[in-house]
C-alpha cells in the first residue's frame, strides 16, 4: 500500500509518532508520503521536545524503515499527492485539527494537506481524519457530517480500555491498530474482542 500521512496542529504528537513506526514496520506498506503543516510541526516540537523541522521530521518520528518515508512540504501544492493520477491507496490525517476538518469539508484547498484530502474524496479513495479536539461545537459536528457524506471517515482519537492497557503507549497503540485495520492492514498485535466470559466480574479478575 501507498499511504499518505498528514500531521496538523492539534495536540497528540504521540499518535503520528507511533503510527508512522507501525506503518513503516508493516510489510504491506511500501511507501509513506509524510506531510506536516507549520502548526503541526510546532505541536511536535512542543510535545516531543527538541527542534522538529521539515528537514528532520522523519528522523525525529521514525526509528526503523525510514527509507519508506517521503517527506513533502505542505506548501508544495504541485507535489505528487496533489493529483488524482498519482496512486495513493489511503490518506490519514493524524491528528486532524478542526480547522483542517472544516477546510476539507467545504472543498477548500489552500495547502498540500487540504488538496491531497480533496483528491482522496474526488477519487473515492480512503480518507481517515483522526480528530483530536473536545468538546465539539455544532460547526464541528456539521463539518463531520459533510465530510462523512463526501466519503471520508471521522475517527476521533478515543482509545478503548476493554483490553486493559498497561500504559498510555499500549492504549494509543490499540487505537492505532484500529485505524490500520480500517486501512485494510492486519497488525499482528491488534486486540480482538471475543465476547465477555463470565460477565463484568470475570473481566475484573
Amino acid at each position: 500500500m501507498n499511504i499518505t500521512v498528514a500531521i496538523t496542529g492539534a495536540s497528540g504528537a504521540i499518535y503520528p509518532q507511533r503510527f508512522l513506526n507501525h506503518l513503516a514496520a508493516e510489510p504491506g506498506v511500501s511507501r509513506i508520503q509524510l506531510v506536516a503543516s507549520a502548526p503541526g510541526l510546532r505541536v511536535l516540537h512542543e510535545e516531543l521536545g527538541g527542534a522538529v523541522t521539515l528537514s528532520n521530521v522523519a528522523e525525529r518520528l521514525v526509528e526503523d524503515g525510514r527509507e519508506k518515508v517521503e517527506v513533502l512540504s505542505n506548501n508544495d501544492v504541485g507535489a505528487s499527492i496533489a493529483s488524482g493520477s498519482f496512486p495513493v491507496d489511503a490518506m490519514v490525517i493524524i491528528p486532524c485539527s478542526v480547522g483542517t476538518l472544516g477546510a476539507i469539508a467545504h472543498g477548500i484547498s489552500r495547502d498540500l494537506i487540504q488538496r491531497a484530502a480533496d483528491v482522496m474524496l474526488k477519487e473515492r479513495r480512503k480518507l481517515i481524519l483522526v480528530i483530536r479536539d473536545t468538546p465539539f461545537s455544532l460547526i464541528h459536528l456539521e463539518n463531520m457530517r459533510l465530510l462523512t457524506l463526501a466519503g471520508g471517515t471521522i475517527f476521533p482519537a478515543i482509545p478503548s480500555f476493554y483490553h486493559r492497557p498497561g500504559s498510555i503507549e499500549d492504549a494509543v497503540d490499540q487505537f492505532l491498530f484500529r485505524v490500520m485495520t480500517h486501512l485494510g492492514l492486519k497488525p499482528a498485535r491488534a486486540y480482538q474482542w471475543k465476547g465477555s466470559k463470565g460477565g463484568i466480574a470475570a473481566r475484573r479478575e
